[in-house]
């Protein structure tokens, strides 16, 4: 669900304590719709995460890693002159509006003092972050607006002054007496009872629409329910809430829900910020990957689905072969009859001395050739596709591993976590031929190198997991030592994954957790009970000639392991 203004309130005063005086060190932007803002506050550094994403507007504090271009934005570069260096002295938040306006503190190009204002409005598809002057004048945004004048359309463009969107036309419940309430929750029409709600009041989403009707039990208990809802948000008694279905996140809550029944949990949080972060962090992932790396994705798939036509036809063309005996039996016959038949004939009726009863056969000729080229045809036919089938067997094969090699790239696609992971995908492409190199590339551009996953052991043995096939080989390959543990899962596409002994010894513990990270980042992370495959690094081999993230290994044992993320999430290293 996008942060609805309740939940937004309960992130605000869970940040206030924290922001308000801290100074801003850095700013980074990573995508087109983020800002982070790296903050020292008292006895504390930490990270502001400002997204404007239309689709998952948000503010919270953020332990998250994330990848910055080469090249800051020019929205980053504005806010580094205006804020570097700043203090945050007041987080304000309009009532029951999605938006939090952060006035702060800093120091001009004439080095006088002067203040600034940062308004997030996380408003769905209008979401923007803008940046504004001690007058309330835009300096700039995320995302300039220009407006439709003849509609009285709010524009937002540099020099114009800031107005905040038009608040809907409804009542604020906070702020009603009793009296009011009831008089508010009256239902002439019938309505239901989470429509009432929602045409009546502002800063209710459907979400806490439904559940107050849930909690009500029917119309008549609304008042109260609505009453209790108010009473918790005036006194600022917010609770994080994550609601979990068939063990994955579904939506979250300031309280818990129970209008979803036993099928969905309500797991309390350690706070707003953490449960954002978790929430967000892997769809997130997945939506900068795929928008980032789409053309490898085109590009990949449609090389897989053409390798896959290609070894189906094969597949056909070999079964044809497969019936090859009869063509040379046929032209035994021929052989055998050759002093009945004469040229022109069209058809021989011979009898079949391949058939244990001997009945007759219809074999049929081309009348242009001569008896014995009838049966040098047959015979050409049978070597023709004896042949076929050695050539089309190697065939087959070969696209097989090609299959293989472009399913494995389209796992690494799914672990990419940012534009150096999929700079190295590329690369990897056009080195195997999939992709053209970039006619105005410099003729020595300097290679992408990406690293591999870094995780820890509750024992505290390293583990690392490739994120690509040019990682699992350099892991595999060229830096592990011979008898370091080399993990993957059997027969199914996956990570490399090493677990690092530095001359001592495999623990249980940490063999068992690199077997759960060898499953969870594989094909089978949504499967149960995954078999992974562990041997010593000497006895893992990579064939000559073969693609990039294939080896053949020997001498192994295998362990049965359910993939866990959130273990994933608590090994790695940040």
């Amino acid at each position: 669900m996008p942060l609805d203004a309740l939940c937004l309130t309960a992130v605000a005063e869970e940040l206030r304590p924290t922001l308000v005086g801290a100074k801003i060190d850095k700013i980074y932007q990573p995508t087109r719709d983020e800002v982070v803002l790296f903050l020292r506050g008292q006895g504390e550094n930490v990270r502001l995460l400002l997204s404007a994403n239309p689709g998952h507007p948000r503010a919270h504090l953020t332990t998250l890693i994330r990848e910055n271009p080469d090249k800051p934005p020019m929205f980053c570069m504005l806010l580094r002159k205006h804020l570097l260096g700043g203090r945050i002295l007041e987080l304000n938040q309009p009532p029951l509006e999605r938006i939090l306006d952060f006035r702060l503190e800093t120091i001009d190009e004439l080095r006088d003092r002067v203040e600034r204002r940062l308004v997030l409005e996380a408003m769905g598809r209008s979401a923007n972050l803008i940046l504004l002057d001690q007058e309330g004048r835009i300096i700039d945004c995320i995302r300039r607006v220009e407006g439709d004048l003849s509609r009285n359309q709010r524009q937002l463009l540099p020099g114009l002054f800031y107005r905040q969107p038009p608040s809907p036309d409804k009542l604020n419940p906070f702020t009603l007496s009793e009296d009011e309430l009831l008089a508010a929750l009256e239902n002439p029409t019938q309505k239901e009872p989470e429509k009432l709600l929602m045409d009546a009041f502002t800063g209710l989403s459907p979400l806490i629409a439904r559940e107050l009707a849930f909690r009500a039990g029917g119309e008549a208990g609304l008042p109260g329910a609505l009453e209790k809802l108010c009473k918790a948000v005036n006194e600022k008694n917010f609770t994080p809430y994550l609601l979990v279905r068939e063990g994955k996140p579904v939506d979250f809550s300031f309280l818990p829900i129970l209008q979803y029944g036993p099928g969905t949990e309500s797991i309390r949080q350690e706070s707003f910020s953490a449960l954002l972060d978790g929430f967000y962090e892997r769809r997130e992932a997945a939506e900068r990957v795929r928008q980032r790396g789409q053309d490898l994705v085109k590009a990949v798939t449609n090389a897989r689905d053409r390798t896959a036509r290609k070894l189906a036809n094969q597949e056909k063309e070999l079964a044809a072969t497969l019936d090859r005996e009869k063509l040379r039996e046929q032209g035994d016959i021929i052989t055998s009859n050759l002093h009945v038949m004469e040229k022109g004939m069209g058809v021989l009726k011979a009898m079949n001395f391949y058939d244990p009863e001997c009945r007759e056969v219809e074999i049929r000729l081309d009348p242009l050739l001569t008896p014995q080229q009838n049966a040098a045809k047959y015979y050409k036919e049978y070597n023709k596709a004896k042949t076929a089938e050695k050539m089309l067997t190697l065939q087959i094969e070969k696209g097989e591993r090609e299959l293989e090699y472009l399913n494995s790239v389209l796992e690494n696609l799914e672990l990419a976590e940012g534009e150096r992971d999929l700079g190295e995908i590329r690369q990897e492409l056009v080195d195997t031929g999939y992709l053209r190199r970039a006619k105005t590339a410099a003729k020595r551009e300097k290679r992408v190198t990406g690293k591999p996953m870094e995780f820890r052991s509750s024992t505290g043995l390293r583990i690392s997991v490739g994120k690509n096939n040019s990682q699992n080989d350099q892991l595999t390959t060229k830096m592990a030592y011979k008898s370091d543990i080399w993990l993957h899962t059997q027969k199914i596409h996956g990570s490399h994954v090493i677990l690092w002994l530095e001359g001592g010894e495999a623990d249980v513990q940490s063999l068992t957790e690199a077997a759960v990270l060898a499953a969870t980042f594989s094909q089978a992370r949504e499967s149960t009970r995954v078999p992974v495959d562990y041997t010593p690094v000497k006895y893992v081999k990579k064939p000559a000639g073969s693609r990039p993230g294939m080896v053949v290994y020997t001498t192994y044992q295998t362990a049965v392991v359910d993939p866990d993320p959130e273990l994933a999430r608590r090994l790695r290293v940040k």
